[in-house]
């Protein structure tokens, strides 16, 4: 009488704790012997081939292709035994995994990569390109193991079945097994697959780049990698997608074979024409590129920055707004600073006349600040915002806000600035070195304001902190003019106070 005998997910060593199913390398039903691989699994380490122990009928598998499963979570079930030798496809298959030794028993070889005194079943390798004839073997001919290899129909059914702890079954074949060859594979009707793509596995990088391309439908043996030995890169599935999505295609949609530019493709052959996409640089986005790239060719930049306890700024700001009118913001208040700093630091309120070789420096201080929109970013300009107090600021900020999202500032609002702010900590950052916005001579950056241990007034405390940084054109100023005017900006955040000097 036969033995059901479970097979578990073995430690692979390493710590590693779970493993991916990449593919059955066996159907239930088929014959397995001793030591045969059945399981593709990939770590975060690895892709290995996992041996089974036992020789027999394989009566059930746990879980799909793609599931996770832990350590000691059960693979398949073997029924070991006499009986074995009458359940489908059994023969002479089964009587030689019998003949290897006792099936209940098992091997021993139940580590990855552990060998036994038996000789080892047919490993799977990746292997270049076979010749057609190769690939049209019978689909459900035996292998020189034993096991009878699945039909495409069979593989496509099993990729919908199955989930951890649920088995999978299935009764004897509707047709008989027979061996052969291309005459084999003709007769049933099965069209054949792409040379090499149903032996081996898909060579990928690393495991978070096969779950990538599968939650995104994107079938990874009709890709070609760009890595050593066509090895699949991340930036392979990512180039794919795009390309898929610029052809207007869903994950669910048939997808045809995409290399990356000279890859070589599965004939040998290098693509010449890879899909791309192409975006016009016009309108906003045009403007920007032509004047980051402007400020990028021509300013000699340095970035200087500080960390400063906005505590006291932060209680000020709740203070004004307690006592009742508009609110403050905090962009606002910054802008204030700003302009304090700029009439004692009036070096970095200008920009250079490079046809002149002279450095013009502007009395007036319009305020230009960085804002996202769906067209891309754009910098608006506070005019004379040296002569604004704080609630003006903040109402003037909001318009301009508003009007560049709805898309309606009026070419004056975009252009004349002296000097700009930018509040990048809405983006959840603390730290930045923008690119100056041209024909500008300096940009002041502000971080996230959050939460952080700061000594103050000799005591270790939680205190809120901000990053400061200012880029400034080093043909307008030295490092003692930046760096003082970003003194005062931080002191001026640390104690309002100062700023009644200057109100």
């Amino acid at each position: 009488m036969a033995q059901v005998l479970e097979f578990k997910l073995p430690d692979l060593g390493e710590g590693l704790t779970e493993a991916e199913i990449v593919r059955w390398l066996v159907e239930v039903g088929d014959v397995v012997a001793v030591d045969q691989p059945v399981v593709e699994v990939e770590t975060a380490k690895a892709m290995v081939e996992v041996p089974c122990p036992y020789g027999g009928v394989v009566t059930a598998r746990f879980g799909a292709e793609g599931t996770e499963l832990p350590v000691g979570a059960p693979l398949l079930t073997v029924a070991v035994g006499e009986s074995a030798e009458g359940r489908p496809g059994g023969g002479a298959s089964a009587e030689g995994a019998r003949g290897q030794g006792s099936a209940a028993e098992g091997s021993g070889n139940v580590l990855v990569g552990y060998g036994t005194s038996q000789a080892p079943a047919r490993r799977r390798r990746i292997r270049p390109a076979e010749p057609a004839s190769a690939a049209s073997a019978a689909p459900t001919a035996p292998t020189a193991n034993g096991r009878l290899r699945p039909t495409a129909e069979t593989r496509e059914t099993a990729e919908t079945r199955g989930t951890p702890g649920t088995p999978e079954t299935r009764g004897a074949p509707d047709t008989p097994q027979t061996p052969g060859g291309t005459g084999a594979a003709e007769s049933t009707g099965v069209p054949s697959r792409t040379p090499g793509a149903a032996d081996g596995p898909v060579p990928v990088i690393s495991p978070l780049v096969r779950r990538l391309a599968r939650q995104n439908g994107l079938d990874l043996r009709e890709m070609t990698g760009s890595g050593p030995d066509g090895l699949i890169l991340r930036a392979d599935v990512e180039y794919a997608l795009r390309a898929a999505a610029a052809q207007g295609r869903t994950a669910g949609e048939p997808r045809t074979h995409v290399a990356r530019a000279g890859a070589p493709t599965a004939a040998g052959v290098t693509t010449g024409t890879p899909a791309v996409t192409r975006v016009p640089l016009k309108g906003i986005r045009g403007a920007v590129a032509d004047k980051l790239s402007r400020s990028r060719t021509e300013i000699p930049d340095a970035t200087c920055w500080v960390d400063a306890d906005a505590t006291e700024l932060m209680r000020t700001r709740a203070a004004m707004n307690a006592a009742g009118g508009p609110k403050i913001s905090v962009l606002a208040l910054l802008a204030r600073i700003c302009t304090a700093a700029l009439a004692r630091f009036p070096e970095l309120n200008s920009s250079v006349d490079t046809g002149a070789r002279e450095v013009v420096q502007y009395g007036d201080v319009h305020l230009g600040f960085a804002a996202q929109t769906d067209r891309g970013l754009v910098v608006p300009v506070v005019r004379d915002a040296h002569a604004r107090d704080a609630e003006s600021l903040t109402a003037e900020f909001a318009r301009l806000t508003e009007a560049a999202r709805a898309g309606a500032l009026a070419p004056a609002e975009l252009t004349g600035g002296t000097f700009t702010l930018n509040n990048y900590g809405v983006f959840g950052v603390d730290g930045s070195t923008p690119i100056i916005n041209h024909p500008e001579a300096a940009m002041l950056g502000v971080g996230r304001i959050v939460p952080k241990p700061w000594v103050h007034e000799g005591e270790l405390a939680v205190r809120q902190v901000v990053q400061l940084s200012l880029t400034f054109d080093h043909r307008v100023c030295d490092g003692g003019t930046a760096g003082g005017f970003l003194r005062y900006v931080a002191d001026c955040v640390e104690q309002p106070a100062v700023l009644l000097r200057t109100l």
